[in-house]
């Protein structure tokens, strides 16, 4: 069995509008469960190919600044 993840992922929300994908997000979040974590990270992937350099330098600021805090605490 071949599953595509980030075609399923993409699938599953095509045609979402703006609440859905956002509750979607932060509802992910908010749950703080590894299983959500490949639909967030397939989400980052989208961003990441398009985004500008701008955004990129600051979604990586971003992440630099929370690493140096630790791991998230459950």
């Amino acid at each position: 069995m071949n599953i595509n993840i980030r075609e399923h992922i993409i699938n599953n929300f095509k045609g979402d509008n703006y609440e859905t994908l956002k509750r979607a997000i932060d509802e992910s979040v908010k749950a703080n469960d590894e299983v959500t974590l490949p639909g967030l990270g397939v989400f980052f992937e989208l961003i990441w190919e398009n985004a500008d350099q701008e955004l990129k330098n600051n979604l990586i600021e971003i992440i630099r600044k929370r690493v140096q805090q630790g791991p998230i605490n459950n």
